[in-house]
């Protein structure tokens, strides 16, 4: 019986048959997968504990959330530790992608791999504090005291699980904005030129993307849009940093 492994990955340079990149793709996705249902189930032991602490950003008097069919309250938990899951596998699945694609390019960007897989749980961590603490309280106040003279509101479980949910995920994967930009500069895809020419393209695009995430009202989308523009400026200005310190270091020492 064979055991299973992780994926072996290519060495920089290394010669490599399209069946062997596609076995490789393969055992990478088996992995993400695994990460992916890890996650699920380690959320689903404490998903009581979840469905708490998403239900504490509403008003207090609409905590109590409804179900309308019989399967209702079991589905949204299984839907909710499918969204916790893949937030906790976010960085294994970071990983198994740049671990990827990171042969194509010279052995020095190994380094910054592992530097960026480090990264990337911090920004995770900040982007789900942020969508828990400031925009999913923002959004909840606004939608439920909206007309409320005119509508008896009641929060169906599916509907405010699902829309918290996402916009926390929304936000987690907001905040690797700067990674993934600092990354294409990296590897040699974007330059710091090109960012900061086409800084106002940046910008529309950016607010393009604050608009197709989650969320239904003008809160939800401030809330994701502003991050979302000062991380793209950030990680402009990091790359140009970069950029600069890797200049130095290319300089040859005076004797």
């Amino acid at each position: 019986m064979r055991t299973p492994r992780l994926p072996r990955r290519l060495g920089h340079g290394e010669e490599a048959t399209l069946v062997e990149h596609l076995e490789e793709l393969r055992q990478r996705l088996f992995v993400c997968i695994g990460a992916v249902f890890v996650g699920f189930v380690l959320a689903y032991i404490v998903h009581n504990e979840l469905i708490d602490l998403l239900t504490r950003a509403l008003p207090p008097e609409k905590r109590k959330l409804t179900t309308l069919t019989i399967g209702e309250p079991f589905l949204t938990s299984m839907w909710l530790s499918l969204y916790a899951g893949f937030v906790l596998a976010l960085p294994v699945l970071i990983w198994q992608a740049w671990a990827f694609f990171l042969p194509a390019f010279d052995a020095g960007h190994e380094r910054i791999l592992r530097i960026f897989v480090v990264i990337s749980v911090g920004l995770l961590v900040v982007g789900l504090l942020f969508g828990y603490f400031l925009a999913l309280p923002a959004a909840a106040h606004f939608l439920t005291n909206y007309d409320k003279t005119q509508y008896t509101i009641l929060i169906r479980a599916r509907d405010y699980i699902g829309f918290a949910a996402k916009v926390l995920v929304a936000m987690a994967i907001v905040f690797e904005l700067p990674l993934f930009v600092v990354g294409l500069t990296r590897i040699g895809i974007l330059s710091t030129r090109q960012l900061r020419r086409s800084r106002r393209i940046g910008y529309f695009v950016v607010c393009c993307v604050a608009v197709a995430l989650p969320g239904v009202d003008p809160a939800t989308t401030t809330f994701e849009a502003i991050p979302l523009l000062l991380l793209y400026e950030g990680s402009i200005w990091a790359s140009v940093l970069l950029d600069r310190r890797a200049a130095r270091s290319a300089e040859p020492i005076a004797t």
